[in-house]
């Protein structure tokens, strides 16, 4: 099985290389990446890959990449809620225009195609209601960002309606897990923390996320491009619902620090309160079950992860909280 993977140098994409080789020894994956500051060759060390560095919307070098595989993954994307909303242009071009050079490709060669997206395209839901997101939910995004994955979702769809691409989506929770940029939440607060700085907050942080370990991610996406239906859409979650206060909490605690040892700052705008998956469809269609259903030991693991590879994450930290400087300052 030839595959190739968009975005195989990023946080979900490169474990899902990773994975995949672990598990699928017939697989020869390729990986087509832009190398922008979220994504990292180390990231790939060890992974028996071809590696293309490249963009997505460079219709011709995606065009001859599809026409030689089986099978496309596409994880690329911008996906920095903060960096969508001082500069919302990078975007469109790789969330939409980036999926419509895959979808036409995958048109017109007939290759299979799996679309990765957020929960983030649901908006957001009331902190104190049992609702959870369903396929069946409207589209309701609150950011640059999450309106991006909701556009390219529905070409997705629209593709698969008028021209009969081979195609499947999925909308995934929260993923924690190695390799992770450290402009993220969960990494942001452990590396802040190994360097001696006090986590912040924004708002009250009581927002819910629903976190999932990201080899569960993989493993699910891999069930879907296996047994999944043409044209629908599965929904990826582990019942990892956590507010942000209680997530640093913990990284407190298992780093040996007081639980309420962090600061509130100023909440950035459109902040959604909580997200929540009912991924029952991935339950009962495709049997698919995650294995991290302790979110504190997966939370350690992590910790252990960043503390171990201290080489991986120090080159990015010092332009990220650069750039988070200058937001909350914006703000």
């Amino acid at each position: 099985m030839r595959v190739l993977v968009t975005g195989g140098a990023g946080f979900i994409g490169s474990n899902f290389v990773h994975q995949t080789l672990a598990t699928r020894p017939d697989a020869e994956v390729t990986v087509l990446d832009a190398l922008t500051y979220a994504g990292s060759r180390s990231s790939l060390e060890g992974a028996d890959v071809r590696f293309v560095e490249g963009l997505v919307q460079d219709g011709a070098l995606v065009d001859r990449l599809v026409g030689e595989s089986d099978v496309v993954v596409h994880f690329a994307a911008e996906s920095h809620n903060d960096n969508s909303l001082a500069s919302p242009g990078p975007f469109v071009q790789t969330n939409v225009v980036g999926t419509y050079e895959l979808l036409e490709a995958v048109r017109r060669h007939d290759v299979r195609y799996h679309h990765i997206s957020t929960d983030e395209v649901y908006g957001d839901l009331e902190l104190d209601v049992p609702d959870r997101f369903t396929e069946a939910t409207p589209y309701n995004p609150s950011s640059p960002y999450s309106s991006t994955k909701g556009a390219s979702d529905l070409l997705v769809r629209a593709w698969v309606r008028s021209f009969g691409v081979r195609a499947t989506i999925s909308n995934c929770s929260n993923n924690y897990g190695p390799r992770q940029h450290v402009e993220k939440f969960i990494p942001r607060q452990v590396t802040n923390l190994i360097d001696g700085v006090r986590p912040r907050l924004y708002g009250d942080g009581l927002n819910v996320r629903d976190w999932i370990h990201v080899d569960d991610h993989n493993s699910a996406v891999w069930a879907i491009i296996d047994r999944g239906r043409m044209g629908e859409t599965y929904l990826i979650g582990a019942d990892g619902e956590v507010d942000n206060k209680t997530v640093v909490a913990e990284i407190l605690t298992l780093m040996g620090r007081e639980p309420g040892d962090f600061d509130h700052v100023t909440d950035r705008p459109g902040h959604d309160r909580r997200y929540a998956i009912d991924w029952t469809r991935l339950r009962d269609e495709l049997g698919w079950q995650p294995q991290y259903r302790d979110f504190r030991s997966g939370l350690a693991a992590t910790i252990d992860w960043y503390r171990a590879n201290e080489d991986w994450w120090r080159p990015q930290k010092s332009a990220t909280e650069a750039r988070y400087a200058t937001a909350e300052q914006v703000l």
